[in-house]
């Protein structure tokens, strides 16, 4: 290291940003996810007692996932290392372990490897570190935003305890923003700053459970805001808009948030809250999804879960899917607002779809010798001959347009597809039926 390093990696502290500088390095100074580190808790104790097993911290942004693996470097007797998954290769895998077996083996001591963005790590990488972390080689910190269940190597996750950190609460933000104000050593105590109640629950709020993106916020504030006569800085609620102006969604299209909102998004639906419907919709539009994708989960929506209780639910989600493609955004929301409230509102039936499953399977797992003789194709000649068609009963010849023959195969006579509800048109379907039968 030059002089010139040395004096960067002095200055480097008051260069990084202030949610870095303000990271706690102890549980004590920690803020929020007292469901995992609150007093008592397993992770708790683990990091207080130095027996910490393999762990992968999942959550959104700016919930602490990073901060609890440094909080874990500066109090564990064990080596610490950290890599990053968007740059480290098998290469930087492999010198680490042979780092952690020499430490192992000279010294008895265990090393502790911090992954960040491990679900970044592909399948061959993962698999590098499995046999080290299985026969304990290494222990391992994976952080990620993703859910592990799906994007990280299973024999992995079976060996770790997954934590999931949750957004922070706004009481949780304004803490640490009441914090960074006054911290004079690694805060903005030195400018004197104070912000206006308002000011800092819009912060809180607007952040959206990200306490990085709070802190940002807070920082290009107190910096561009100009000081008063009296050299202290007043940041309004004014300032704070224009330092965080669009509320942060921890929404990717890629992401396990995607699937989850979309996940809410039809559960509302089938569950007739028009409320919760608009209130996902709204979400997945103020975060950009593509309309066309929302439009047809609507129209599955209305065939799946309403059906025949209202068979005009499908003809107002495919006309509103319709209407997004012919006019587009922002104007698409208003149809897709109309499609949603109406299946949401709409009486719920579900049998179309379950009966289809049930033919389904039947095809694929029963054997059915063949279509019952007096249903089969008799427009050609020799299909007399065959005895194909004959005994085939026309049903407009008959009163109601309706008789009594038999339709299904002689294997499947008497199944039941189709068990209708008794809600909306189906009531009526079914009383039709009824009548027909003479039941």
């Amino acid at each position: 290291m030059d002089l010139f390093e040395y004096n960067r990696s002095l200055q480097g502290g008051k260069e990084a940003p202030l949610a870095a500088r303000m990271r706690p390095s102890c549980l004590e100074d920690f803020v929020g996810q007292e469901h995992i580190v609150g007093k008592g808790k397993l992770l708790y104790r683990a990091i207080q007692s130095d027996r910490l097993s393999s762990v992968i911290f999942y959550g959104p942004p700016g919930t602490g996932k990073t901060t609890l693996a440094k909080i874990i470097a500066n109090t564990t007797k064990s080596k610490f290392c950290q890599i990053n998954a968007t740059t480290a290769g098998i290469k930087e895998i492999k010198e680490t372990v042979e780092d952690a077996k020499a430490e192992l083996g000279m010294y008895g001591k265990k090393t502790i490897l911090f992954i960040d963005e491990i679900h970044r790590f592909n399948k061959s990488q993962q698999d590098a570190l499995l046999p080290h972390v299985e026969d304990g080689t290494l222990i391992l910190i994976g952080a990620t935003t993703e859910n592990p269940y799906f994007e990280v190597n299973k024999a992995l996750v079976s060996r770790s305890i997954v934590f999931e950190l949750r957004q922070l609460e706004d009481r949780d933000i304004k803490r640490l923003l009441e914090r960074a104000l006054t911290d004079e050593k690694n805060g903005m105590g030195v400018y004197h700053a104070r912000m206006d109640a308002d000011a800092m629950d819009f912060l809180a709020n607007t952040a959206n459970g990200d306490a990085r993106a709070a802190l940002n916020a807070l920082e290009l504030a107190v910096l561009t805001t100009e000081p008063q006569t009296d050299k202290t800085i007043h940041i309004t609620l004014e300032e704070a808009q224009e330092c965080i102006q669009k509320r942060a969604l921890n929404y990717d299209r890629d992401g396990d948030n995607h699937y989850d909102t979309i996940s809410a998004f039809i559960k509302s639906m089938r569950g007739s809250d028009p409320d919760a419907a608009l209130y996902y919709l709204a979400k997945m539009i103020y975060a950009g999804e593509d309309p066309k994708f929302i439009a047809r989960r609507v129209v599955i929506c209305a065939s799946e879960d309403v059906g025949n209780a209202d068979p005009h639910a499908l003809q107002v989600a495919v006309s509103a899917m319709q209407a997004v493609n012919f006019i587009g955004m922002p104007e698409g929301r208003i149809p897709l607002a109309q499609a949603v409230t109406y299946v949401a509102c709409a009486p719920k039936s579900n049998a179309a779809y379950l009966g289809i499953d049930k033919a389904l399977s039947d095809v694929r797992n029963i054997r059915i010798r063949t279509v019952p003789p007096h249903l089969k194709d008799s427009h050609y000649s020799g299909a007399k001959e065959l005895e194909h068609g004959v005994g085939y009963k026309y049903a407009h010849d008959y009163p109601g347009h309706y008789v009594k023959q038999q339709y299904l195969p002689d294997e499947l006579v008497g199944t039941v597809y189709y068990a209708m509800t008794e809600n909306g048109v189906e009531r009526r379907m079914q009383e039709h039926l009824r009548r027909l039968k003479g039941e």
